[in-house]
């Protein structure tokens, strides 16, 4: 928005605030954007696409922020949300959550109700700052033009410092109406990217505490190292490719932290992890909490004699688990120290090291069991047979590697024991909060973080369900997505119950957990111009992966399953 300024005799370029927003944006590295506009940011929007900025349109605040957060992960800058107050921002409560429990960068901006009107029952009011607080590191309200460059660049370094997490900016509409001269706007832009080249960055580590790790690692006899998506997300696959291939030692990813190294790999011990855990006597933990997905580190799990070895950006994180030794850094560089004080005086545990060749049997027999699993074609499909032929699928498609999107019970489980992960940063799943409803938004922000790879989502019919109308924004963008929807006919595989449990007088409704059966999940992508195919044996299958793999255009695979295959809650059923 430009203007001529009626008092003076120059005319001098005015911008207002949606400018201002967007340009500062742009000057800090903000190059992409999710969301749903309406009142009052629409503009705002339109301007941040004008500046060089992608914005990519949503059907629903929830899935837009999924997707920033996932952005945010897979391209280690701060993913960003765009929403309408009230409501909106409420919605977006679900992205910013969901950076928070897996700490990932990503801010929400959302418009607010005119400053003046507030508490008086104002078009879509609510104290937006209080409704964030549980969900955000940081929050900020921009009271004038003025305080935008300061307030966008506040958000944007909190969000992606120490541990990341979420950040909240909050723009009142009176606020986004504002104009300044752009000369003014300039200079205030200025002042903070200055600001924004002094940052101060993550105190190196003393190098008694690196040595104490190095000799804890060499005088083990059966050590570990656990790699999460916190070392993925630090970009530590080189360092620790290194670690693991000089000193010898079996490393086991969390599900996020598979394809740091490949699956594949001589040293990976997921397929030995109870024994791995179990009998480990040190741990090398790099960016990986010791919260539920590992057991909180104790017993009966791991053993009670088990010393770990903490690597974490987070201070407070060490000082909660209480390792016995704690590494407070950026987990690439932790260990490239590591790896530096271990090539003075290098050790190597070796292949016919008795902790290693255990490790290395039990990933042998437990491999075997299940290729024998895999290896019978099971019409109506069970969840196994459509796995290995999806994986094989996958494999054949070299480098890069696609990008695989995983949810459900059931699909996620079986999934994570039998998809491959060869390349870093190339699974995303329900995460450290277990997640439903991620699918689709994931899948976008795939697709835009790495425009060169495919994206293969693996659903639950129940999970896709959360945000199945995102096929459309397949569509309208033309992403190379292609969505694998199991088909069990509900929310574990339709009704389990005995026939004691079904009674009251709503015992002819349909089971809490079942779906219509054999829904056309297919149909909804060609309801936009997308492909979809409706599968039942393994040559459909086969056929439909290679088309559409091929084609790298939006699709939707309806894969049948037997109602009856799988387990309620997957391996989680302890829980309900």
């Amino acid at each position: 928005m430009a203007h001529s300024d009626p008092n003076s005799h120059t005319p001098q370029t005015l911008i207002d605030t949606n400018v201002l927003v967007a340009k500062s944006l742009a000057r800090f590295g903000i190059d992409r954007m999710f969301g749903v506009v309406g009142i009052p940011v629409t503009s705002l929007a339109n301007r941040a696409v004008a500046l060089g900025v992608r914005f990519i349109a949503f059907h629903n605040e929830q899935s837009a922020g999924y997707a920033a957060s996932a952005y945010g992960y897979l391209s280690g800058r701060p993913g960003v949300l765009l929403t309408v107050s009230g409501p909106g921002c409420v919605h977006g409560l679900a992205g910013m959550s969901n950076a928070m429990a897996n700490a990932w960068p990503m801010i929400m901006i959302s418009g607010s109700c005119d400053q003046k009107d507030f508490g008086r029952g104002d078009f879509q009011e609510l104290d937006q700052i209080e409704a964030v607080k549980p969900f955000s590191k940081l929050s900020v309200k921009a009271k004038d033009i003025r305080e935008i460059p300061e307030a966008v660049f506040r958000v944007l370094d909190c969000a992606g410092s120490g541990r990341p997490g979420a950040c909240y900016l909050d723009l009142p509409s009176d606020v986004l109406h504002q104009i300044i001269p752009i000369s003014e706007a300039d200079d205030l832009l200025a002042a903070v990217a200055e600001n924004f080249a002094r940052r101060e960055l993550v105190p190196s580590l003393p190098n008694s505490e690196i040595e104490k790790a190095v000799s804890l690692l060499r005088h083990a006899e059966r050590p570990l190292i656990v790699c999460g998506k916190g070392a993925a997300f630090a970009r530590a696959e080189e360092p620790l490719k290194k670690l693991v291939e000089s000193t010898g030692i079996p490393f086991l990813p969390t599900p996020m932290g598979k394809g740091l190294l490949p699956d594949s790999h001589e040293l990976a011990a997921t397929a030995a992890r109870s024994l791995a855990i179990g009998k480990c006597d040190v741990a090398l933990v790099v960016g990986a909490r010791l919260n539920w997905l590992l057991h909180f580190g104790e017993p009966p799990k791991w053993s009670k004699d088990v010393k770990f070895i903490l690597v974490d950006i987070s201070e407070e994180e060490i000082e909660m688990r209480k390792p016995h030794l704690g590494l407070v850094g950026d987990a690439k560089r932790v260990l490239e120290m590591i790896n530096k004080e271990i090539k003075d005086d290098p050790f190597c545990y070796g292949k016919s090291h008795p902790w290693v060749e255990a490790i290395a049997k039990k990933t042998k027999e437990n491999v075997l069991k299940m290729e024998a699993q895999l290896a019978k074609d099971i019409v109506p499909f069970n969840f196994m047979t459509p796995m290995r032929i999806i994986r094989d699928a996958i494999l054949g498609l070299g480098s890069p590697a696609p990008i695989l999107v995983s949810e459900g019970a059931n699909t996620m489980d079986i999934g994570r024991a039998v998809l491959v992960q060869t390349e870093p940063r190339t699974r995303l799943d329900a995460g450290t909060w277990g997640t439903m409803g991620v699918g689709l938004g994931y899948c976008i922000a795939a697709a835009v973080a790495s425009p060169d790879r495919l994206v293969v989502a693996a659903e639950g019919d129940s999970g896709f369900g959360f945000s199945a109308m995102e096929v459309e924004t397949l569509v309208r963008y033309q992403l190379p997505v292609v969505v694998i929807v199991f088909n069990n006919g509900g929310v574990y595989g339709g009704d389990r119950r005995n026939p004691e449990e079904i009674s009251g007088p709503y015992k002819d409704d349909p089971a809490p957990t079942s779906f219509v059966p054999s829904a056309g999940y297919h149909t909804l992508i060609e309801a936009f111009g997308g492909k979809g195919y409706l599968v039942g044996t393994p040559e459909q299958l086969k056929s439909a992966l290679s088309e559409s793999f091929s084609a790298r255009k939006p699709a939707v695979i309806n894969v049948m399953i037997d109602p009856f295959a799988g387990a309620e809650s997957g391996r989680l059923q302890h829980k309900n």
